[in-house]
């Protein structure tokens, strides 16, 4: 049987589709962060860019979100290492460090839902920035940690008995 792209490729070597199809549909890189300008820490909130649909954990107009929302960041090979925020559970971040996708992520597990039936994504956890308010009351951990893994469940997204434990979530 043939090895997935992802294992036979380096970032680089990706096309257009391999590189988009690793997004796991997370949203967690669709949420705002704070940069503190004395010590460069940032922060992550739950306030999500108003283009994120936070149901689907998909952007409203990904084609158009450069133009709509100027600052949103277009992530490429070129890119991913001058960028400190993706979260640890990031397909783009985990491979770029030598690690495998999750178990969770819908090229491995063929169903794109247990991104969310695992509690990766900001459904049900994030606000749109529309009714948010100031970032700085909406400063969570969550989306810099990697989630817990789900209680045991028959069917499809149930982690396989050898998936690498996560630290509790450390909600804020």
């Amino acid at each position: 049987m043939d090895e997935p792209f992802w294992k036979t490729k380096t970032l680089q070597q990706m096309t257009r589709a391999e590189w988009e199809s690793l997004c796991d549909g997370c949203g967690r890189c669709c949420l705002h962060k704070l940069r503190h300008a004395e010590t460069d820490e940032l922060s992550f909130t739950n306030v999500a860019c108003r283009l994120l649909d936070t149901e689907s954990c998909r952007c409203r107009d990904y084609a158009g979100r450069k133009r709509r929302v100027p600052d949103c960041v277009k992530l490429t090979p070129a890119s991913l290492p001058r960028i400190d925020w993706l979260p640890p559970s990031c397909a783009y971040r985990r491979l770029a460090e030598g690690k495998d996708l999750a178990w969770w992520h819908p090229l491995v597990s063929g169903d794109p839902q247990t991104v969310h039936i695992a509690g990766v994504s900001v459904r049900g956890r994030a606000i749109s920035e529309r009714h948010a308010g100031e970032l700085e009351g909406h400063i969570v951990t969550w989306p810099g940690r990697m989630p817990r893994p789900p209680a045991p469940r028959r069917g499809r997204g149930t982690p396989p008995p050898d998936a690498e434990p996560c630290p509790p979530a450390g909600e804020a």
